[in-house]
């Protein structure tokens, strides 16, 4: 049996510390997709720790870990991350497990990353210039090099050969950097991952569902940057919804049961692309800052508005969401009026869809005004404890999603959270 979890807005939801209160119940953790473009903060005891490519189970010394074939792993930040687990005290080699294959992210995909954003000017995607992009299009254009290749007697033929070609697209560019440290901290690091475990994930993930082992496939990035249904072109790329479990861990549809869907209280996003109800005034200013909304990967501030329920319902929608966790609801605590995006007005017609593409559209949100619940709610630990007018905040929105609340995140702790 697989349950999912995973992002219903642009990232940046919370999905690390909620993966990491949940994988007490399961027996395996799987990342099904992106790259080191995710941040997956969790707080062990009173210490902060930033995930970007290991599954946020490791912390649990009995639990599986498995990186799968649908991320794309840059080595260096890898090592980076487990020498940072490690000071935990966690073995981290004892548990956790890569798919062979698994697409490397190679120096020369940062440099064309890098290059690419940089020619664009002011029609920038956003891009974290971590290689993502070049890697993924590598797979996709079959020239990808993947885990499994490391223990091949030719790989630094067909590092090589890779390589080539990347210098010669670099040449379309004014690319000038030097990338030979990026190359040295590369070939270090590939020594490293050949001390971890190397699977055929497929067969190992199978075998461990078939044995009756519970499987937590954990996403990256959120539903609205997935490649095919996000706010296209300022997406990731991969899908980040629910499908790409199946193709990111290699498991059919059927064994999929819950699909647990992350949304903070607000929205926030990060980077270039469409936010029908960013703020641009003091609200928005205020949730940045109470809400700590800069980019746990870049430190970039992040872009703060209200809930937005018509990408919300699409997002739950193409998921197919049993239950949603919602996170950061806290930082509401001191708001006197908060407003819900219930419907856009696309070109002076009102409707609640998300269009084909936003961006060069005249949108406007349609708000709804509810009451702030202006109490402190950090220590509550059931839905019955609740203010009244967060219950009202609350009903109104799983009534618009026909899909329930069932946890509500009330701090950074490991166990703040409302159990409906």
């Amino acid at each position: 049996m697989v349950d999912v979890i995973l992002g219903l807005q642009w990232g940046d939801e919370g999905k690390g510390k909620i993966v990491d209160y949940f994988a007490k119940n399961y027996d395996v953790i799987a990342r099904f997709q992106g790259g080191p473009n995710a941040g997956h903060t969790l707080y062990i005891g009173d210490k902060k720790v930033v995930l970007h490519q290991i599954p946020s189970g490791i912390f649990h010394q009995d639990k599986i870990n498995l990186i799968g074939n649908g991320v794309v792993l840059d080595v260096v930040t890898f090592k980076k991350e487990c020498e940072a687990v490690s000071a935990f005290g966690v073995d981290y080699k004892k548990n956790l497990f890569i798919s062979e294959r698994t697409h490397l992210i190679l120096p020369t995909h940062r440099a064309l990353d890098k290059a690419s954003e940089l020619s664009k000017g002011l029609d920038k995607i956003g891009s974290t210039l971590k290689g993502i992009g070049p890697a993924y299009m590598d797979k996709t254009g079959r020239n990808g090099l993947r885990v499994g290749d490391i223990l091949h007697p030719d790989f630094m033929e067909m590092y090589n050969k890779l390589r080539s070609k990347h210098y010669q697209l670099l040449g379309n560019f004014d690319f000038q950097e030097e990338i030979t440290e990026w190359e040295n901290a590369f070939f270090e690091a590939i020594e490293f991952i050949k001390g971890f475990k190397i699977v055929n994930g497929e067969y190992f993930i199978n075998e461990k569902i078939n044995k009756g082992m519970r499987v937590l496939a954990e996403g990256a990035q959120g539903s609205m940057l997935d490649v095919d249904f996000g706010t296209f072109p300022f997406v990731t790329s991969s899908n980040t919804i629910s499908a790409g479990v199946c193709s990111g861990l290699g498991i059919a549809p059927q064994k999929i049961k819950e699909i647990i869907g992350i949304t903070k209280a607000y929205c926030t996003r990060v980077g270039s692309g469409p936010f029908p109800t960013e703020l641009f005034d003091d609200k928005g200013e205020f949730l940045r800052k109470t809400g700590n909304e800069f980019g746990s990967t870049t430190g970039r501030p992040r872009r703060c508005g209200w809930i937005d329920l018509v990408a919300l319902n699409f997002a739950c929608m193409i998921n197919g969401v049993t239950q949603i966790v919602m996170t950061k609801a806290d930082i509401m605590d001191e708001l006197e009026t908060l407003e819900v995006c219930k419907g856009y007005l696309v070109n002076g017609v009102e409707s609640m869809q998300v269009p084909f593409q936003m961006h060069n559209l005249d949108l406007k949100p349609v708000y709804q005004s509810f009451k702030g619940w202006k109490k402190n709610i950090s220590a509550l630990k059931d839905i019955s404890e609740m203010p009244e007018e967060m219950k009202t905040y609350i009903s109104f929105i799983n009534a618009y999603l026909n899909v329930e609340v069932k946890y509500i995140s009330n701090g950074p702790g490991r166990d703040q959270l409302i159990v409906a």
